[in-house]
């Protein structure tokens, strides 16, 4: 795939209006293409196997589909494409689980045209973790709220949340305390927080981390 290559985009729900009305949106976009769309969870997985997007559009309340299982059969049938759920679940233990089970962006159906084609391009060019939940986090105090994360940002912030030290931290992932430094920088800035205590908490609350790690 080259650089003026379009993104290739299955869009899954089983409201046909609302499919319609996802393609209209994103064929605006000169980079998008839709190649693909679905109305269950068997659909979304034979439309994905057949056309290998770069990104798959996938509700949660559609007919013959288990989250957990589909995120997995997807990644089966193509480890090509990045997920983005889009939903009206805001449920924090079920964006942490679908985001530990490799979901790239996780979304609720009220966010912007705007926010949806940028959090599109972020997640194909592979810039972290986006959740957008409004209301639901306390990240932000926008009726449109996010959390960006990249995964080594979530390696250094678990790590803190099990109560390593910045030392053990960079002796664990092979990097130097000075690397671990600026990533907590990175997250203290992104989570609105002034300390490592806040910091996981604030994770906690967003379902960036596990509620089980240690640290508090």
């Amino acid at each position: 795939m080259t650089s003026s290559d379009p993104i290739r985009i299955v869009v899954a729900d089983d409201h046909a209006l609302l499919r319609e009305t996802l393609c209209e949106t994103l064929l605006v976009e000169e980079d998008f293409a839709v190649c693909g769309v679905a109305g269950t969870g068997e659909e979304v997985v034979a439309v994905t196997g057949a056309t290998q997007p770069d990104i798959v559009l996938l509700d949660l309340g559609m007919p013959q589909h288990d989250p957990l299982d589909t995120v997995a059969r997807l990644h089966r049938v193509s480890p090509r494409p990045k997920v983005i759920v889009l939903t009206v679940h805001d449920r924090a233990d079920l964006v942490r689980r679908l985001i530990d089970a490799g979901v790239a962006s996780y979304l609720s159906k009220h966010v912007s045209r705007k926010y949806l084609v940028t959090t599109i391009r972020s997640a194909h060019e592979g810039q972290g973790v986006t959740i957008a939940v409004p209301g639901g986090f306390t990240v932000g105090g926008g009726a449109e709220q996010s959390i960006v994360l990249s995964p080594r940002e979530l390696e250094v912030l678990t790590l803190v949340a099990d109560a390593l030290s910045n030392r053990q931290i960079a002796s664990r992932l092979s990097i130097t305390e000075g690397t671990v430094k600026r990533h907590l920088r990175n997250v203290f800035e992104k989570l609105g927080a002034s300390s490592r205590m806040e910091a996981v908490r604030t994770a906690r609350e967003a379902a960036l981390i596990t509620p089980e790690s240690s640290y508090l």
